[in-house]
């Protein structure tokens, strides 16, 4: 994927049998991932547009253009949509979008290297780096203050205290 675009939501499934789907959004206010169209898939596809028809435990409902059956809307779960990085809000100083955080370094306060940001995941319970380890391995750090007390994008680190025994 390209920097220049952003993960706002992804598709989750077929709901009904009419080409509705199931759409995770990403944005703060769920239903403003409509208003960022159009929303491209990692291979390019385009999504034009997407009306918003309700909502369902964890997701939204929604018909979006080249989505017509229940067929196609089980292809495409799992689906990220990303939107130009030009069209979203520009943010303040201490704040970031997840993209920002992929590939950066992470070290404890002491300076030694834990490793890499690999992704940001979110399971339903918060946020958690996945940090590739300097030895190939994973470390999964709870992305909180208190284990991760200083993300400075315009330095290009991240630094952790992480639970004992994690690394």
């Amino acid at each position: 994927m390209s920097d220049d675009r952003i993960v706002v939501g992804n598709l989750a499934g077929a709901f009904g049998v009419r080409g509705e789907v199931r759409l995770k959004s990403f944005c703060a206010e769920p239903v403003d991932i409509a208003g960022y169209v159009p929303l491209y898939g990692p291979d390019g596809r385009v999504f034009p547009s997407i009306e918003i028809m309700g909502q369902t435990q964890g997701s939204l409902i929604a018909r979006v253009e080249g989505i017509s059956t229940k067929e196609d809307a089980d292809a495409l779960k799992g689906v990220p949509l990303l939107v130009d990085r030009a069209r979203l809000p520009t943010l303040p100083p201490d704040e970031f979008y997840h993209a920002d955080l992929i590939g950066l370094p992470v070290q404890d306060a002491g300076g030694t290297r834990i490793g890499t940001v690999r992704a940001v995941l979110n399971h339903g319970a918060g946020d958690i780096l996945e940090v590739a380890g300097p030895k190939g391995q994973t470390v999964l750090l709870p992305f909180t203050q208190a284990v991760v007390p200083l993300v400075d994008i315009a330095a290009g680190r991240i630094v952790a205290d992480p639970p004992q025994g994690s690394v």
